[in-house]
């Protein structure tokens, strides 16, 4: 942990030193060529978490931004140019990339980055360059609070991760449940603390809190003193890869009981590596490609089309997050200033997306509802 931090530090001090060196101030916009001048492609940086132990989370997105740019460029309202860097999901790296996007590239903005500890590191540095950053899967809370250029279209944790326990109150009246997180993830503690919050809030007592590691492998010391303890049901805040771990120890340890996640379930690979022991994971998202809405199912249809499978949580939420951005870039009139497009963005309102209609609150967080999802039969479903 403490290598970590010194990587970190580290990463942070060579970000500065980068942002003095290119003399970026806060709100700058360097360029200044509009659209009506040159019709030129607005440049979006886009940091993301493709390679590594959660590289699904970034996969998805760059499969959603991708479709969302060629149907927006088709359109010939505003053209789009992606500019993709990888932070494989570490904050020096995350830092690094930002870096490149604002003061080499020039990008108008940018989306991303994946996690909600690497927008930590991230966010101020975009915040004081002037130049807008948009989160389309950092949950945790505080996000925007970094500055008024860091937005996010990613349902805050505070906001789905309550709606998750109260349905899983009420479906299966828990009593008593354990809590399980990774401690050295900055949005998984941050979704801990919700979680623990929403279960006072619902007078549910908690048995034990148990935690881990990103990365880590073995959970069986963990497993072993929650089923001692014969909870009603298991709260885990982490990301997929070792929450399908988890879930898989926990049914050979012969803890049957409801599992409910923070944001980290929302993706096909829990069910992927958790197999059978993914069944009855509960989890509240913006997103639900079952709903009857005809928006939903072009845009699942078109996914499937390209990617050959359904789009997830990740797609979903990316996908409109550059089409927020493309009408943002359309009304400011440029697709360079970085200043009209972050006063443009906050302008945002009655924007109907695949995740639903959508608006920013004045602190630039999203403004939607949530749908409580359970695994059922391999894939997620509503729970009802």
């Amino acid at each position: 942990m403490k290598k970590s931090l010194t990587k970190w530090f580290t990463g942070m001090m060579i970000g500065t030193l980068l942002l003095t060196t290119a003399g970026c101030g806060g709100g700058s916009a360097p360029a200044t060529n509009s659209a009506s001048q040159g019709g030129e492609a607005a440049k979006i940086g886009v940091v993301a978490y493709m390679s590594g132990g959660g590289a699904a989370y970034g996969q998805a997105q760059k499969e959603g931004l991708e479709l969302a740019k060629d149907e927006i460029n088709a359109l010939g309202k505003v053209k789009i140019e992606l500019i993709y860097e990888d932070s494989r999901g570490d904050k020096t790296e995350a830092i690094n990339a930002a870096n490149k996007l604002i003061n080499k590239d020039n990008v108008v903005g940018i989306i991303g980055p994946t996690l909600s500890g690497e927008m930590f590191a991230v966010g101020p540095i975009a915040h004081q360059s002037g130049v807008p950053i948009m989160g389309t899967s950092t949950t945790a809370e505080g996000i925007t609070d970094i500055g008024e250029f860091v937005f996010r279209n990613a349902l805050p944790e505070s906001s789905a991760v309550p709606q998750a326990v109260k349905m899983a109150v009420q479906k299966y009246n828990l009593k008593k449940v354990a809590l399980m997180y990774s401690s050295n993830n900055d949005w998984a503690v941050s979704g801990y603390k919700t979680m623990e919050q929403a279960l006072k809030d619902n007078g549910v007592e908690v048995l034990a809190t148990e935690t881990f590691a990103d990365k880590d492998t073995d959970f069986s010391a963990q497993l072993t003193k929650i089923s001692s303890l014969k909870p009603d049901a298991v709260m885990v805040s982490s990301l997929y890869q070792e929450a399908a771990l988890v879930l898989r120890k926990a049914r050979e340890t012969g803890i049957n009981v409801p599992f409910v996640g923070t944001n980290g379930f929302n993706s096909p690979e829990l069910i992927k590596i958790a197999g059978k022991a993914a069944e009855g994971a509960i989890v509240a998202s913006p997103w639900y490609p079952g709903k009857e809405n005809e928006k939903i199912k072009k845009f699942v249809a078109d996914y499937k089309a390209k990617n050959n499978k359904v789009p997830d949580q990740f797609a979903a939420q990316a996908y409109d997050a550059l089409y927020i951005y493309a009408s943002a870039l359309e009304k400011s009139g440029s697709t360079t200033d970085r200043t009209k497009l972050r006063d443009s963005l906050a302008a945002i309102k009655d924007f109907q997306g695949v995740t639903g209609k959508f608006a920013f609150d004045d602190k630039r967080n999203p403004l939607m509802d949530a749908t409580v999802l359970i695994v059922k039969d391999g894939q997620f479903t509503e729970l009802k």
